[in-house]
């Protein structure tokens, strides 16, 4: 849902949106580098490893790193949530990520395993890198809000059709709440109680 009662807008948490793919991303990788360690390779299992933790961590840096002037812009820039704004639960945006994206998460996963006949392990550590990337611009999300005590928010309508994009072109600003609404933490990871919006 996009609009709620009396013209307020469908709002989903920023962090949330960015950590979703990290679990997937993390598991197969993990799979994937394990099941691809089985395999000799041409490179051998020693050079793919060892080529494999170099792309985990270049992969890990980029992802945690790109877009961020953007997202700095978008957080300075942030109004406050209206009245009538519908907060999204973190299932929810989390559930509407991953249906968005599993066939790019499968696809990604078969080449991971098909790579490692040439450079075993390295595909799958790729992939983590990616999850870890992920998770941690979560985690750079979450200082900022606990700095500004504001939980950070885009509007469903401006999210991409799959779900992410939370700092595409296609938003135009974020929307701020206090630090206790919605039933995510700072940095979008799940509340061990969820607090009474």
């Amino acid at each position: 849902m996009a609009r709620g009662e009396r013209g307020g807008q469908g709002l989903a948490r920023v962090a949330v949106v960015v950590r979703a793919g990290a679990a997937p991303l993390w598991w197969f990788g993990v799979f994937g580098a394990g099941i691809g360690a089985l395999v000799p390779g041409v490179t051998g299992r020693r050079i793919g490893v060892m080529a494999g933790a170099a792309l985990f961590l270049l992969a890990a840096a980029v992802v945690a790193l790109v877009r961020r002037k953007r997202y700095a812009a978008l957080v300075r820039g942030a109004a406050r949530a209206g009245r009538y704004d519908v907060l999204q639960d973190r299932a929810v945006t989390v559930r509407s990520w991953r249906r968005g994206h599993r066939w790019w998460l499968l696809l990604a996963f078969a080449v991971a395993l098909g790579s490692s006949f040439a450079v075993p392990a390295a595909g799958g550590m790729l992939l983590a890198g990616a999850g870890t990337g992920l998770r941690l611009k979560a985690a750079w999300l979450g200082r900022r809000e606990r700095a500004g005590d504001t939980l950070l928010w885009v509007r469903v309508d401006w999210l991409d059709k799959r779900g992410g994009s939370p700092a595409g072109k296609a938003v135009k600003g974020l929307r701020g709440t206090g630090i206790a609404a919605g039933d995510a933490a700072p940095g979008g990871a799940r509340r061990r109680t969820a607090a009474l919006v």
